[in-house]
């Protein structure tokens, strides 16, 4: 008896259970509906050109399924007409870029490999029923060992990696195949006519219909990179030499992280733009490489940013009397480090030459050098702590090696200009005379001194060698 209520209790439990989960459906699938929707609204946000490249794809597919709708189309086709969809699904790609290439991949592939395929199989046709399956399987054994081999190597993986695959499939589909049909050159014909109809429907509605380049992108990156950077040192420059009375709850921006970890996006864009017809200002031979060689310096600056805010929340407090002492030069330092950086990054979202981000740089290596003469000077206090120094030492030659990274950031923002044909922002006649005002550096700094000018800050220091 007790067994029998027992189990007359399970199935109570068990039946209260599954009514109040069907009793509580409708709300859970109302409030999943409602976080889907805000997913969806959110990604669409963030980029509305994704919701763009979807109705894109659709069309695509819509057009190269005419295929199978019409009679005479599909009669010259037949069964091979579905290669066109599978192309279009398989091809179109976010950008112009991409779509191209993978386009260009899939052709010449196809191409070439439905052309070495019917070579293979007459070949093989030539030595008997013996011997044909043996060589046909010889020669897929070794296109597939030397294909799969060639795309480990970097430059072709990053270019040609897609097509590859493509060779390899085509290959064994047509010589394979014409081991049991007859019709060996209608199948490679179809196949391939196919191909270049679906991967040219892609190409025409992805540059025609709202396109989206990838050197574009790269070369706005590159420009928000060099933002973020200028927003990091600057904020680190009033962030570190507050005083503890002063300090506020705002952090110091971190975006320094995102362009530490941008190599691979970089890399992809810039393989992307090599395939996209000039349009806009990006005409043939844009040097995209150029664009690689700053985002590999910005990385490099960016380090010694993350490592420069490590010191923000350091346990060792440094005296306020000595913080005070390095506060001007190395504020100093920030602000016309971040300013350099501030004219390059609109230079290049302008594409227009950099107006004077070398008067900034200047300023900043000067800052340096006063700085260096404070870190090597006699006045230090007999009791000063020498442990209570040395973060402070620490961030001045971190501070020194950034200055370095962002003149050589300006050098290589000039090299691109110069490559790319960068517009001029200034009339002519009221473009100054950079090497006069680089050698008459000192002299501009004691007139500076004089005036009480405090535009730039200038540290006096101007007769130090």
């Amino acid at each position: 008896m007790e067994i029998q209520g027992e189990n007359h209790e399970n199935k109570v439990g068990i039946l209260a259970h599954w009514w109040c989960w069907l009793k509580d459906f409708p709300n859970r699938a109302v409030a999943k509906f409602v976080q889907f929707a805000s997913l969806t609204k959110k990604i669409g946000q963030e980029d509305p050109r994704r919701v763009i490249h979807s109705l894109k794809v659709g069309f695509a597919l819509t057009l190269v399924s005419l295929f199978y709708y019409f009679k005479p189309l599909y009669k010259n086709f037949g069964v091979s007409a579905m290669w066109a969809v599978l192309t279009v699904v398989v091809v179109f790609e976010f950008s112009v870029g991409a779509t191209i290439g993978k386009g260009i991949n899939r052709g010449l592939a196809t191409l070439l490999a439905g052309a070495l395929g019917i070579g293979a199989h007459h070949l093989a046709s030539m030595t008997g029923n013996v011997g044909e399956p043996l060589l046909i399987g010889t020669f897929v054994f070794l296109q597939a060992v030397v294909s799969t081999f060639i795309r480990f190597f970097p430059r072709v993986k990053a270019r040609y990696d897609y097509g590859l695959m493509v060779f390899i499939l085509t290959f064994c589909l047509v010589s394979i195949s014409g081991f049991r049909m007859d019709e060996i050159l209608v199948l490679a014909h179809r196949r391939l006519s196919t191909v270049l109809i679906g991967g040219c429907t892609c190409v025409m509605v992805s540059i025609f219909v709202f396109p989206v380049w990838s050197g574009e992108d790269l070369h706005n990156l590159i420009a928000d990179h060099i933002e973020k950077l200028e927003n990091c040192i600057e904020g680190f420059g009033e962030e570190f030499f507050l005083t503890s009375e002063l300090k506020n709850d705002k952090a110091v921006p971190v975006t320094y992280r995102t362009v530490s970890n941008s190599k691979s996006t970089e890399e992809t864009l810039a393989n992307f733009a090599r395939w996209e017809p000039g349009h806009g200002k990006f005409m043939y031979f844009h040097p995209w490489k150029q664009y690689l060689k700053i985002g590999n310096l910005t990385r490099q600056c960016a380090r010694r940013i993350e490592a420069l805010n490590c010191y923000l929340n350091s346990e060792i407090r440094i005296p306020r009397g000595i913080r005070e002492k390095f506060r001007d030069p190395c504020t100093n330092m920030c602000k016309e480090s971040g300013q350099a950086l501030k004219e390059l990054s609109l230079a290049i979202r302008k594409m227009t030459m950099p107006s004077s981000p070398s008067d900034h740089v200047m300023n900043s290596k000067m800052a340096a050098q006063n700085l260096k003469s404070l870190l090597t000077s006699d006045s230090w206090e007999k009791d000063t702590n020498l442990l209570q120094v040395m973060p402070l030492a620490a961030i001045a030659s971190l501070l020194i090696e950034v200055v370095l990274s962002v003149e050589e950031i300006a050098e290589s923002v000039n090299e691109l200009a110069s490559m790319a044909n960068f517009s001029s922002s200034l009339d002519k006649n009221n473009v100054p005379n950079t090497t006069e005002e680089f050698s008459g550096g000192e002299r501009k700094c004691k007139e500076n001194q004089m005036s009480g000018c405090l535009d730039h800050v200038i540290i006096p220091v101007c007769g130090l060698k």
